[in-house]
């Protein structure tokens, strides 16, 4: 997607060789319409897929998840990172979830009342790089027994092994930005960037 390229290379701040920064549009400030504009190529990536249900964690996941789930009239469900005091045990679905950024390992959960076997879930997230947030909410659409057909994800670092993980898998993923390197703090983004 070339205005999501565009505001990573005009806006965006790489920060040892492998962090990149975008919150002065995706993930603390947002631009609305550049959102709105990236939740309507999900849609139209994953429209044929009869979605239910939109899953994602929180906080930066919210916005995109939130404009997708509009878009299909769905939905929208979101992991939290600590469990609730109102929910119990028997009432939840919860996987571990280790954040590379801020090296730190939470229990993510979500309340068994919202997703069920009849969902087909659609995850979506703002990055894809080690995978673990997916792979927590894989578990959890499992856990459901509802049905995964597909990942969203606004922007991808390639060069980490997540997608990698989630292809092996035979998960339908699609990437509205692939970055293939961020050595020398300058963003290089994949040849094929547009065909997934």
């Amino acid at each position: 997607m070339e205005l999501l390229r565009e505001m990573v290379l005009t806006d965006g701040k790489v920060y040892d060789n492998n962090v990149l920064k975008v919150d002065s549009f995706l993930n603390h400030q947002i631009d609305a319409d550049l959102m709105l504009k990236m939740a309507e190529t999900l849609r139209d990536y994953f429209k044929d897929k009869e979605v239910t249900k939109i899953l994602t964690i929180e906080a930066s996941g919210i916005a995109p998840a939130i404009m997708v789930a509009n878009l299909f009239k769905v939905p929208m469900v979101f992991a939290k990172k600590s469990k609730p005091s109102t929910l119990k045990n028997n009432d939840i679905y919860e996987a571990q979830v280790h954040s590379y950024t801020k090296n730190i390992t939470n229990t993510i959960v979500v309340s068994n009342k919202f997703i069920n076997r009849d969902d087909k879930v659609l995850i979506i997230d703002d990055f894809l790089a080690n995978g673990q947030a997916t792979l927590g909410l894989m578990q959890i659409v499992e856990q459901a027994g509802a049905s995964l057909v597909g990942v969203g994800i606004l922007i991808e670092k390639s060069f980490q092994s997540g997608r990698h993980l989630l292809e092996e898998r035979g998960i339908n993923v699609c990437s509205l930005c692939r970055i293939a390197s961020l050595e020398n703090n300058k963003v290089t983004f994949n040849i094929a960037d547009d065909e997934r």
